[in-house]
């Protein structure tokens, strides 16, 4: 981690590499798929969301309702695809509902 650099970097990319070097990147994506979800699904869903993770670029979802899990699950593709651009970035390759 203390590699040192003579020519001068932005802070963004300082802040990424430290990011990628400790392994902390994981856990941000973690929190930050959370609060997309709730950005992008509403309050509505949320309430019968009963847990968020993600695992290996799989977001993982669990409901407390069978009927609303059958109703989200016709549209994965595109709450994968709102996800992503909530994150700015492809943090999510697949989508499971539990």
């Amino acid at each position: 981690m203390s590699k040192r650099i003579n020519e001068f970097q932005s802070m963004k990319d300082i802040l990424k590499d430290m990011l990628e070097e400790s392994n902390l990147q994981k856990g941000i994506d973690q929190i930050a798929v959370k609060e997309a979800w709730l950005e992008v699904m509403g309050q509505g869903v949320m309430a019968y969301t009963d847990a968020i993770e993600l695992k290996k670029n799989i977001l993982i979802v669990r409901l407390t309702s069978s009927a609303l899990r059958e109703e989200l699950s016709y549209g994965k593709e595109k709450i994968r695809n709102m996800m992503n651009e909530n994150l700015n970035k492809t943090v999510i390759n697949k989508i499971k509902l539990l």
